[in-house]
């Protein structure tokens, strides 16, 4: 079992991780274990692991993916906490992918202004990404990731053989963000990708394990350093301004490892065209990630509203635009207020 050390708690990743779930929610009365249909089974077995450690388990089951991160999904959560008399000495286990995790995140964070949280990532997307940094939200009309709260877990577990049952298409999906932990602090990453792909994407193998560890690893350094996000922690929101805009246009029924592929081609792009990014980095992008499977463009036609979906985006200040760069490999900066021109070029560069 791996340890990873984030501010104020630890990441254990490894086979049998989860058994791991009833010592983080010691002393607690009441457990609401909240999950997504498709992992049923994963749940039922952190259920049987609570009740063996006596507490009262309350089920709560959500919609898949990004439907879930709906505020009236969380409201509904709320009702449930409600009509069990959830205390705060009780505590909340979000199992499942990225999505699950950010809306158990939401709702530990409200409920009695702040309850016991633990988050158990069963996606690649939720271990390397959502369930790590204490990120938790839901999406609105106007956007992504919009309203929300910066609220650390009491622990996270990432069970390594819930990926031996994850889709060939999730698990690929995910890689999207280890390559952007790759670009942004850790070009042994893109190293290990380059020399065998397959291994890359085999979940039972010491490769993706190990990847899973290093894309960790930096987000542990980056978050520990900055929580809520007032500086250094934007740099891992690479590839994330276009790949939030793609998911809006999609209505979220494009995956975000799939979005955030094209947005890192897009930020790749936008760094050459500005001068700051040498060509051979910037084309290094497009090879991991086609090598990996996923989409490196977008249609054409799409850039108008892409463009004004990009004006919500969190790192953006008042009318302008930010955006994170590279200036080398792992060297990451920003780019502030790039023209319009600009930007429309970077698109054309990856624009089907």
């Amino acid at each position: 079992m791996k340890l990873v050390d984030v501010s104020g708690y630890a990441v254990q990743i490894g086979r049998g991780a989860g058994d791991a779930v009833a010592d983080l929610v010691k002393g607690a009365g009441q457990v609401a274990v909240i999950f997504a249909g498709p992992v049923r089974a994963h749940a039922a077995r952190i259920e049987a692991a609570l009740s063996a450690a006596g507490a009262t388990v309350l089920p709560i089951e959500v919609p898949d993916a990004e439907a879930g991160k709906d505020i009236a999904v969380a409201a509904r959560c709320w009702d449930e906490l409600g009509a069990a008399a959830f205390t705060r000495t009780d505590a909340v286990v979000g199992v499942g992918g990225g999505a699950v995790t950010d809306l158990a995140g939401f709702v530990a964070a409200c409920w009695l202004r702040g309850v016991r949280l633990v988050t158990v990532p069963t996606s690649l997307l939720g271990m390397v990404d959502a369930a790590v940094g204490g990120k938790t939200g839901v999406n609105t009309a106007a956007g992504k990731n919009l309203v929300g709260a910066f609220y650390p877990p009491a622990g996270v577990l990432c069970d390594l053989a819930a990926l031996d049952t994850l889709p060939a298409e999730d698990l690929r999906a995910g890689m999207a963000e280890i390559v952007k932990c790759g670009f942004i602090a850790d070009p042994a990453i893109l190293d290990r990708i380059e020399a065998d792909p397959a291994a890359a994407l085999d979940p039972r193998g010491d490769v993706l394990a190990e990847l899973i560890e290093r894309s960790v690893a930096v987000k542990a350094r980056v978050v520990s350093e900055d929580l809520r996000e007032s500086g250094l922690r934007e740099i891992l929101n690479y590839g994330h301004t276009l790949g939030h805009a793609i998911e809006r246009r999609e209505l979220y029924r494009w995956k975000h490892g799939h979005a955030i592929s094209v947005g890192l081609v897009y930020a790749a792009e936008l760094g050459r065209l500005s001068g700051r990014l040498g060509a051979d980095v910037a084309d290094r992008h497009r090879a991991i990630l086609e090598r990996l499977g996923l989409p490196v463009s977008y249609p054409a036609g799409a850039w108008d509203d892409l463009h004004a979906a990009m004006r919500v985006d969190k790192k953006a200040r008042g009318s302008m635009l930010r955006f994170v760069v590279l200036d080398a490999l792992a060297a990451p900066g920003t780019l502030e207020g790039p023209s319009d021109e600009l930007l429309r070029a970077a698109y054309t560069a990856v624009a089907a």
